[in-house]
């Protein structure tokens, strides 16, 4: 029981290690302040829920387990608040969301101007 366990532990810290990958190349990829925040909180928090969940599976005790979920739950809450917080600051001072398919460093409006 416990080998299988020990298994199941270590490919939920590995798929919780992939999130982390995906979330730091959104990071990376996405072109606006609001979609690189999305990425990192969505992925970050899902990945470290796996491995949360991974290593609870593997912890010494029933106590030790719900310590690490502890970990998970403060962590989901912290980081809300936090993309809340830098999301607001970042619209009070003028940074506007993209629209659509526009391009980075194009106007809002949609089309371009004819000549």
């Amino acid at each position: 029981m416990t080998e299988w366990l020990h298994l199941v532990g270590y490919a939920l810290i590995a798929c919780g290690a992939g999130f982390f990958v995906a979330g730091n190349l959104g990071l990376i990829r996405f072109p606006d302040l609001y979609a690189r925040l999305h990425a990192l909180t969505k992925a970050d928090n899902l990945g470290l829920g796996l491995i949360c969940l991974g290593l609870a599976c593997q912890a010494a005790s029933l106590a030790a387990a719900v310590k690490i979920l502890l970990v998970w739950a403060l962590m989901l809450v912290a980081s809300s608040v936090g993309a809340t917080l830098i999301a607001s600051t970042a619209l009070a001072c003028g940074i506007r969301p993209r629209e659509g398919n526009q391009a980075p460093g194009q106007e809002s409006g949609g089309e371009e101007p004819r000549t």
